[in-house]
């Protein structure tokens, strides 16, 4: 009768094991990331529009507001966080009760000054904000220049954190943790031309597989941004795909979701 039971067990496991192996994540332009979105024409808008599930602005702090460029010689004070992408955020959520975003906030340099300033900049959309606790339309993630893990509690609960494993947290930090960003070619070199050789597929797999067992979701940066890149970090479950490529990735999605 034990061994009976017991192979009736290994039955169940080996049956919930293939079914869940089996179940293929759907993905769709909500899975996209608009990768340094400001250098395209209409910035905010082409990816927003394309429906995107998530947008990156790096940030500097200059004559007390917070201006998007991606150097400092690059600086242009009417290109600000606030006219860019806040306004129009609260401006689409307010029309559109269903969308769900998540804004990466780059800080380039001096978080201890830019984190004060965003924290007033997004007041007027304190009522879409997610925390830790409450998953919410609007997520703002803190990527680039970021404190120490030490420090998260000194911001708001909405303001949640773009982690890179390099430095522990403890339980309550890592709540904080809102996605994990790590750069592709630290895994491989693959150029997104050809099929990916095993040794780099397992890799890769196995770091998206870890952090989901930590249960975040993950992103990759300096990703090949091809067509065959994109199919193969959807097959092995990386939640966002980021892409200067907006009009391409988002038509190639919208095909995997029909």
């Amino acid at each position: 009768m034990k061994s009976l039971i017991r192979l009736a067990t290994l039955f169940v496991c080996i049956f919930f094991s293939i079914v869940t192996n089996a179940q293929v994540k759907k993905y769709a332009p909500a899975n996209a990331h608009a990768h340094n979105d400001y250098e395209h024409p209409i910035p905010f808008y082409t990816a927003y529009n394309a429906g995107f599930g998530s947008i990156e602005a790096d940030v500097f702090p200059a004559n007390g507001v917070l201006v998007v460029a991606h150097s400092k010689k690059e600086i242009q004070p009417q290109l600000t966080l606030k006219a860019l992408y806040l306004e129009p955020l609260l401006k689409e959520l307010s029309a559109d009760t269903s969308r769900r975003v998540k804004l990466l906030v780059d800080i380039k340099e001096e978080y201890k000054i830019v984190l004060p300033w965003l924290v007033q900049e997004l007041e007027p959309l304190r009522q879409y904000l997610s925390t830790e606790h409450n998953g919410n339309r609007l997520t703002i993630l803190i990527s680039g220049t970021r404190p120490p893990p030490g420090e998260y509690n000194n911001y708001p609960g909405y303001i949640l954190f773009d982690d890179d494993l390099k430095l522990q947290h403890s339980s309550e930090q890592w709540n904080r943790v809102g996605l994990v960003s790590l750069p592709f070619p630290k895994l491989s070199q693959w150029k997104g031309e050809e099929n990916i050789n095993r040794r780099d597929k397992r890799t890769v797999r196995h770091t998206i597989d870890s952090v989901h067992s930590a249960g975040k979701p993950i992103r990759f940066w300096a990703a090949p941004d091809t067509e065959l890149s994109w199919k193969l970090q959807m097959k092995l479950h990386a939640d966002l795909i980021g892409t200067d490529k907006i009009n391409e990735l988002a038509s190639f999605l919208q095909k995997k979701e029909r």
